[in-house]
């Protein structure tokens, strides 16, 4: 199963090695990982193949950090596709194209460190330990590009098993076990959730929390969106976050806000839940409330200031918009004109057909969504404030055009959006051509429009 590049790479294995124990590896944990990785792969019998797989969950749980990273490298540099039969494979398609070609060169381009991570995730707990490994290795490319390839068969891998047919999706509510609201709490990523009174609140009855959750990872959220059931778009998020606020009859409710979505597995990342997750959340609501009819979210821009400032480079970052925020409500109507023109502009982008720079609005956007409503002063925060200048915009769901508005943007990174959206975008400047010139761009850096 070795290839021909297996002396090299061991030699860089074992020179890591000897630099991370200062001695021979002969009895080194690592060596005997890698040792049940190889007998794995060769093993042929389904009870001992489960036998040497919960061995190696085991034994990589004890590891250090070094003798992980060691384990990693063993499997990147190794197992590769066997090149003679590659080769074989590549010129039979080549002097002739056909089904049985094309899967013989599909078999022999698959490098077999694909079975040795299949065999490995038969035993209880593999799929956690791999998705952590996973995480480890994303945080480590910059400085280890030659995990690259364990690093992206994983991800082919996860998505795989991990595809929509696996998730479940679940209620979470207060009578959820002990141990999943503990993570909602943790993993909360948008809006911190600060205690358990805080989370009772955000899971009331004019609150909704639902989760997707894999088999083989029981009590461990994959991604979660909290919901506030509520009248008309809402405008402000302190009202929805506030853990005082009054509870509102959920029946009366016309409108469910999508306030917070958040990834909960980093070693997931890249493989999409979201789009799944809301449009599966919405059939949900409208069938336990029917007079739901409008749905949305109340969402951040979390590059927005940081393109601002790019764009603002007669001044450095940290004077840019200068602006009294406690008191946002009567800032000046010019400074806010503009910097509510500068944001529909920023988000109704189609940068050559790509779309928007900032990564929520293209979710919302690749996921069907309309730009419908921008609103001022509406998250007063640190990080709001520090993200978007406090504000923050309405994506609304609407069923019936969501597919027409996922192709649009797919196709030419043409964004729907509403008239009130385009009244901005189309409002003149202050050089009359629907551009910010320089007098413009240091009038807002200054707060002096």
């Amino acid at each position: 199963m070795l290839t021909a590049h297996f002396k090299q790479a061991l030699a860089l294995v074992a020179e890591r090695a000897r630099r991370l124990f200062g001695s021979p590896r002969a009895n080194t944990p690592t060596n005997n990982i890698e040792h049940l990785a190889l007998d794995l792969l060769s093993e042929r019998g389904e009870a001992t193949s489960m036998a040497r797989a919960d061995a190696i969950v085991g034994l990589y749980g004890s590891l250090s950090k070094e003798q992980r990273e060691l384990f990693h490298l063993f499997l990147a540099v190794n197992f590769l596709p066997e090149a003679t039969r590659l080769k074989a494979a590549a010129r039979a398609y080549l002097n002739a194209p056909s089904p049985e070609t094309v899967a013989e060169l599909a078999l022999a381009s698959e490098p077999p460190r694909h079975e040795l991570i299949r065999r490995m995730n038969v035993a209880p707990g593999a799929t956690a330990l791999l998705v952590r490994m996973r995480e480890e290795l994303l945080a480590s490319l910059d400085q280890q590009p030659e995990l690259k390839p364990l690093e992206q068969d994983l991800r082919r891998l996860l998505a795989s098993w991990f595809n929509r047919g696996f998730l479940t999706l679940k209620r979470i509510d207060w009578s959820s076990s002990a141990a999943v609201l503990e993570k909602v709490i943790a993993y909360e990523a948008v809006h911190e959730i600060r205690g358990w009174d805080d989370l009772r609140r955000r899971l009331a009855p004019d609150r909704r929390c639902f989760a997707f959750f894999h088999p083989a990872l029981l009590e461990e959220p994959l991604i979660f969106v909290e919901v506030a059931l509520c009248q008309g778009l809402a405008s402000k998020i302190a009202p929805l976050l506030s853990a005082s606020a009054p509870i509102d009859d959920p029946t009366r409710a016309d409108t469910a806000i999508f306030y917070s979505i958040s990834n909960c597995q980093p070693g997931l990342r890249g493989i999409s839940f979201g789009n799944f997750l809301i449009k599966q959340v919405v059939e949900e609501l409208r069938a336990e409330l029917p007079g739901l009819k409008q749905f949305a979210t109340l969402s951040p821009i979390p590059t927005f200031r940081r393109w601002l400032n790019q764009q603002v480079d007669s001044e450095p970052p940290a004077a840019a918009l200068d602006i009294n925020w406690a008191s946002a409500e009567r800032v000046n109507p010019a400074i806010k004109t503009t910097l509510q023109r500068l944001l529909a502009t920023y988000l109704t982008a189609s940068n050559g057909g790509k779309g928007p720079d900032d990564p929520v609005a293209r979710f919302h956007l690749g996921n069907g969504a309309r730009l419908e409503r921008l609103h001022w002063a509406a998250n007063l925060s640190p990080r709001g404030l520090a993200e978007s200048l406090g504000m923050m915009v309405n994506y609304v769901y609407e069923p019936r055009s969501i597919e027409d508005n996922h192709e649009q943007f797919v196709a030419a990174g043409q964004v729907a959006r509403s008239s009130e959206i385009d009244d901005f975008v189309k409002r003149p400047s202050r050089n009359g051509n629907g551009k910010h010139n320089g007098r413009e761009q240091h009038a807002v850096s200054s707060g002096s429009v």
